[in-house]
């Protein structure tokens, strides 16, 4: 499934996933606020309150908090990339938009292939259900591919990386 759309925002490249979850608003924020949620589906676990101004270093970069208004909006910047989760209610449930502002236009299709693959692991995880990394990675060079040409870039960029991870050369 493709989610991610490329759009632009302050002049930079941005990726939006916008997901409709039939779980209320309050049980969604907890899932994207909450470290010991945030861990069971995010790429990375983040030790935050989290409060507006807080920074702390993960994976060799600074993240700092800049908007916390619960239960709607969450956003911080890390390693200079904006990102924010924005909720809203949707009937019984929960619109929920993902955005990360990007550097490289040339990486948007793996960027989001990435972002596609973790927040397939969110409703799972809102089910009390677990998706594992692997199983949510398995269709990533399909999805890649599809990304690539929904956004016009080269897939050779994403192509490397996927086969850095298989560890092969990349001519599979």
């Amino acid at each position: 499934m493709i989610h991610g759309t490329l759009e632009t925002i302050d002049g930079r490249p941005a990726l939006r996933f916008e997901r409709t979850l039939p779980y209320p608003v309050e049980r969604v924020w907890r899932a994207v606020s909450v470290p010991a949620e945030l861990e069971r589906w995010f790429p990375a676990a983040v030790d935050w309150t989290p409060a507006v101004g807080e920074t702390f270093e993960a994976g060799g970069a600074t993240v700092e908090v800049t908007e916390v208004d619960p239960p709607h909006r969450l956003a911080w910047v890390y390693a200079g990339q904006p990102y924010s989760f924005d909720l809203a209610a949707d009937g019984d449930g929960c619109r929920l938009i993902f955005t990360h502002v990007i550097d490289d236009r040339d990486l948007s299709a793996q960027t989001a292939t990435g972002w596609e693959a973790y927040l397939s692991r969110l409703e799972p995880h809102l089910a009390g259900k677990d998706l594992s990394e692997e199983e949510a990675h398995e269709q990533w060079g399909e999805i890649h591919e599809r990304y690539a040409e929904r956004f016009g870039v080269d897939p050779t960029p994403g192509r490397r990386f996927a086969a850095t991870l298989r560890g092969d050369n990349g001519d599979a």
